[in-house]
């Protein structure tokens, strides 16, 4: 195992879901139902989750297109939804 890819990994998660909607959605979530548990144990399988679903198609795409092209089209999405949330469509 390369902690080194982990590490980084974790870092960079880390860093792009603090404060974001789906941190927001939880602490709500913990607030209100007064469960935080069970919030923190349905977050957690849902980020598992999400996560794992990226990292099959990732791994798939791999395989098949050369990795700037993913660079590139992961930006491409990233700028349209930025876009997209900005004029609110999204």
């Amino acid at each position: 195992m390369d902690w080194r890819v982990t590490l980084t990994t974790f870092g960079i998660i880390f860093l792009a879901e603090l404060g974001d909607k789906t941190q927001i959605a939880a602490m709500t979530m913990a607030a209100q139902k007064k469960r935080p548990w069970e919030v923190f144990l349905g977050a957690s399988l849902a980020l598992v989750a999400v996560s794992a679903i990226g990292v099959v198609i990732g791994s798939a795409l791999g395989h098949y297109l050369p990795v700037d092209w993913i660079k590139r089209v992961a930006g491409a999405a990233f700028i349209v939804i930025g876009v997209l949330v900005l004029i609110g469509k999204f």
